[in-house]
C-alpha cells in the first residue's frame, strides 16, 4: 500500500479502532521494529490529535491512521519480517501529508522529547521531513 493509494476517507475508516491506551501499548511493543522515524511520525500525529486547535476533519484522519497502526491484523500483518510494518508506515505518512498544516513546532517538540525516551541517540537527520 503506497501513500498515494490512501485517501483521507480510507484513513477515516479506521478511526473507530483508535484509543489512547491501545496506541501507547502498541507503540511501546513495536517501537524498535518501527524505527525512530516511524515512531516520531506516530508521535507527531498523536500530539497533533491531542492539540485542541487541530481541525476536526484532520483529527478524523489522524485517528484513522493511528487506529490502523493499532490493528493487529491489517493488509500486511505486523509479524512479517521487514514488510509487516510497511502498510502502517504508509498510513502514517499519508496522514502526515494530509494534516501537515496542523502540525505545529510544539507538537514536533513534544514528539521529539518522547522519542528520545526510546531512542536516546536519535538525531534530527533520523526524523525525515518533519524534523
Amino acid at each position: 500500500m503506497a501513500k498515494n493509494d490512501l485517501t483521507s476517507k480510507d484513513l477515516q475508516r479506521y478511526q473507530g479502532n483508535y484509543n489512547e491506551n491501545a496506541f501507547w501499548t502498541k507503540l511501546k511493543k513495536v517501537a524498535k521494529r518501527l524505527g525512530s522515524k516511524t515512531v516520531y511520525y506516530a508521535l507527531v500525529l498523536f500530539y497533533t490529535l491531542a492539540d485542541e486547535h487541530t481541525p476536526a476533519k484532520y483529527k478524523a484522519i489522524i485517528a484513522g491512521a493511528l487506529g490502523y497502526l493499532i490493528l493487529p491484523l491489517d493488509i500486511m500483518p505486523d509479524f512479517l519480517p521487514f514488510a509487516g510494518m510497511a502498510d502502517d508506515w504508509a498510513a502514517l505518512l499519508a496522514a502526515v501529508a494530509y494534516v501537515t498544516s496542523a502540525i505545529t513546532p510544539e507538537t514536533k517538540a513534544k514528539a521529539r522529547l518522547k522519542l528520545l525516551e526510546w531512542f536516546p541517540s536519535a538525531q534530527d537527520s533520523d526524523l525525515g521531513d518533519l524534523a
